[in-house]
């Protein structure tokens, strides 16, 4: 795709490619909308990192940020690099030093697939910078998002919001950060985790299966933790068809598509991941009474989480994870609410009605700062 056609009214802003032949380095950042303040999103590195998926990556954080109300602009940066390699860092260090003009003045990065912590005290060093990258060890006075799992402790918060948890059955695709965290604090709110999935297979039992055991096994194991666990493995997919009253898509974009919507046999679909589901698919589960808790709404405690380290960065003194988890609690339950009822008032799908309040945010903002008319 043409960088030129992926520009519309809102943006993106700049697209800066960026390649390094010694280590075999491409990457990609996109700012999209700096509206309501400088670029701050994840950065992920996968093989397959295209800038067309960044592109559309960034433009959900732009919406992200104005739907949790908090005053950053939405920005994303991918790496196609094989994070498994030997020569991640190298390429890591790389990409962080061809973006020095970008970071962290118009671009502070975040963990996305294929980071760890570790990976952000290495960008963090490259840069001699604290404030390059969010994420990276306590040690290092940041806020370590995974280890707290702040995303999927606020998927399972908005779906105790919406409807009460306790032994309620709940099916999760992915089982990964997002996904295995999630997870935690369903079986943590009372809830019954009936599936679960890897890229190995899925998990289904309609009993409920031990979280707690397989959390022991994914940090011994990885992804592997769901042949580990034992029993029957299914197909992918299974978990997503799997009879549930909560239906967690934590994996990838794309997944439910307008034909497996008209399938799934739940009555709240929560989206962990980013794009999970298709315009198509959520006007079929809203025809047929499925309530969607759009990506950038439910998904949106990482970006709570990235604000409290945003404002910390230069601090000599670490940020207290129960305010953080607090916070998400209480902004993304409330937030998950406030846009059901304007898609009951609007008469529109959630993610229409979730959009509309987004967009209306971001382009006041616009109007403010004299970028449009």
């Amino acid at each position: 795709m043409d960088v030129l056609e992926l520009m519309d009214e809102w943006g993106p802003e700049k697209v800066v490619c960026v390649s390094d032949r010694r280590t075999g380095m491409r990457g990609v950042l996109v700012i999209d909308n700096t509206a309501r303040g400088m670029g701050k999103g994840g950065t992920r590195m996968s093989p397959n990192v295209t800038v067309a998926e960044i592109a559309r990556l960034a433009r959900v954080m732009t919406w992200k940020w104005a739907g949790v109300d908090l005053f950053f602009g939405g920005a994303k940066a991918g790496i196609a690099f094989d994070p498994s390699s030997p020569g991640k860092e190298a390429a890591l260090r790389a990409f962080a030093r061809k973006l020095s003009n970008e970071v962290p003045r118009e671009y502070v990065l975040g963990l996305d697939m294929g980071l760890t912590e570790r990976d952000a005290a290495v960008v963090q060093d490259e840069l001699s910078d604290r404030g390059a990258m969010m994420g990276a060890p306590a040690q290092l006075g940041g806020l370590p998002y995974d280890e707290l799992g702040v995303t999927g402790f606020g998927v399972a918060e908005v779906a105790d919001e919406l409807m009460a948890l306790r032994g309620k059955r709940v099916a999760v695709q992915g089982f990964g950060a997002v996904g295995a965290a999630a997870a935690k604090r369903f079986a943590e709110l009372g809830a019954v985790v009936v599936a679960v999935s890897s890229v190995h297979g899925a998990l289904v039992d309609a009993d409920g299966l031990d979280v707690a055991r397989l959390l022991k096994l994914r940090e011994e194991f990885g992804d592997l933790a769901v042949e580990e666990y034992g029993g029957v493995r299914s197909e992918l997919g299974a978990e997503l068809r799997a009879p549930c009253d909560v239906l967690v898509p934590a994996a990838l974009q794309d997944v439910i598509d307008a034909d497996l919507a008209g399938e799934l046999d739940t009555t709240l679909v929560v989206e962990g991941a980013n794009l999970p589901t298709s315009a198509a698919a959520q006007e079929v589960l809203a025809a047929r009474g499925i309530t969607v808790v759009p990506d950038f709404i439910a998904n949106a405690g990482g970006v709570v989480a990235a604000a409290f380290g945003m404002d910390a960065r230069y601090s000599p003194f670490p940020v207290n994870p129960a305010t953080v988890l607090d916070a998400v609690s209480s902004k993304l339950r409330a937030n998950a609410a406030h846009v059901i009822a304007e898609a009951r008032n609007r008469g529109t799908t959630t993610h229409v009605a979730a959009r509309a309040l987004a967009q209306e945010r971001v382009l006041a903002a616009m109007k403010l700062k004299g970028r449009v008319a």
